[in-house]
C-alpha cells in the first residue's frame, strides 16, 4: 500500500543554516505517527514541505499519492503551531467557513460543526465570538475546522501546546477516533508522553537529523532498563552485582542503577541477596520514550 506520506532525502537550508538535512521516512496509511523531537529540531520545517508551504532545497516528497500537495489538498487537515482564526467569527462560522474552502456544502459543515463542537464540550459557546473564547477553547475550535471536511491525512503541529491535562487526555482522545475511521494521523510534538500513548510508529529528529525510525518499543529498546534501589549499601557493593553498568545516588541517598543491554534483573536481584545486601527497595524500572531520546539523540 502506497504510503500516506513519504519523504526521500530531503533538505532545506536557509543560507548557511541546515534546517533539515536528508531526510527520509514514510507514513503508513491508518496510521498514527509521532514527528518527536526538542524545539528548534526541523520538525515545524519538515511539516512545511509535505504539505507545500515551502520549497525543499533537495529531496522528494509524496503525499497521498501526489508529488503536490495543492492537488490533494482538500483531503488533508492542518493544524499549524501557529494559532489563529477571525477573532470576530463564532465557532460555527469559522468552521463552516474552513469547510467551505475544503469544498463542503454549508448545510452539511453546518451540521457537522454543530455534532463536532457539542463532542468537545463548545456547545453553549458555539455562538460567541472567538475573540471571548479562552486559549484553549480557541485552540479546539481551530482544530475541528481542520477536521470538518473529513480529511484521509490529518497533520497537526504541537497540537498538546498551551491545553491543560484535561483538554491534552480529550484530544488523545479524538486522535485515537480519527484513526479508527481509517484517517492517517500524524503529529508532531517535543513531549515524549504523547507520543508513547498514541503512536504505532515515531521519528526521532535532532539537529534537523533523524536519530530514529520505528516503533516505539524499538526506541525504548535502545536505552537501558533501571533499578532503582535504597538500604545501608555503597555504590561500590552496588557496581559489583552483575548486570549493573553505572550508579547514580540522588541527594535522598536512593540509587538508580542502569543495567546493561540484555542483563536480566533478577540475576543481579539474586546476587544481591546471596551477597546479604541489606536492601529495602528493589524496583524495576522501563525505559521511556524519553529516555531512549536522549539515547539516540546522544543528549542533542
Amino acid at each position: 500500500m502506497d504510503a500516506a506520506l513519504s519523504l526521500s532525502k530531503v533538505s532545506k537550508r536557509y543560507g548557511a543554516f541546515q534546517a533539515v538535512n536528508e531526510l527520509s521516512f514514510d507514513v503508513a496509511p491508518g496510521h498514527i505517527f509521532g514527528f518527536l523531537g526538542p524545539n528548534g529540531a526541523g520538525k515545524t520545517t519538515s511539516i512545511r514541505m509535505a504539505l507545500g508551504l515551502v520549497e525543499p532545497t533537495a529531496g522528494s516528497i509524496s503525499i497521498l499519492g501526489s508529488d503536490d500537495a495543492r492537488k490533494v489538498r482538500n483531503r488533508i487537515g492542518f493544524l499549524p503551531e501557529e494559532r489563529g482564526l477571525y477573532r470576530r467569527m463564532t465557532p460555527i462560522e469559522a468552521v463552516v467557513f474552513f469547510a467551505g474552502l475544503k469544498g463542503v456544502p454549508s448545510s452539511v459543515a453546518k451540521k457537522r460543526g454543530i455534532a463536532m463542537l457539542e463532542a468537545q464540550g463548545l456547545g453553549a459557546a458555539m455562538k460567541r465570538p472567538m475573540k471571548a473564547l479562552s486559549k484553549g477553547m480557541a485552540q479546539k475550535v481551530q482544530l475541528i475546522t481542520a477536521l470538518a471536511h473529513e480529511p484521509d491525512l490529518v497533520i497537526l503541529d504541537e497540537p498538546f501546546s498551551g491545553l491543560d491535562p484535561v483538554n491534552q487526555q480529550s484530544l488523545e482522545t479524538l486522535i485515537r477516533d480519527l484513526a479508527k475511521r481509517g484517517a492517517t494521523v500524524i503529529f508532531s510534538t517535543h513531549v515524549m508522553a504523547h507520543a508513547e500513548r498514541l503512536c504505532e510508529r515515531v521519528v526521532l529528529l535532532a539537529k534537523g537529523r533523524k536519530a530514529f525510525d520505528g516503533t516505539v518499543d524499538e526506541a525504548r529498546a535502545a536505552a537501558p532498563r533501571r533499578l532503582i534501589l535504597e538500604g545501608a549499601v555503597t555504590d561500590d557493593q552496588i557496581k559489583a552485582l552483575p548486570g549493573v553498568a553505572e550508579v547514580t545516588t540522588d541527594e535522598a541517598g536512593v540509587r538508580t542503577a542502569s543495567l546493561s543491554p540484555g542483563a536480566q534483573a533478577y540475576d543481579t536481584l539474586r546476587a544481591a541477596f546471596t551477597a546479604g545486601l541489606p536492601l529495602t527497595r528493589f524496583e524495576v524500572r522501563e525505559p521511556s520514550l524519553h529516555d531512549a531520546f536522549i539515547v539516540l539523540t546522544e543528549g542533542a
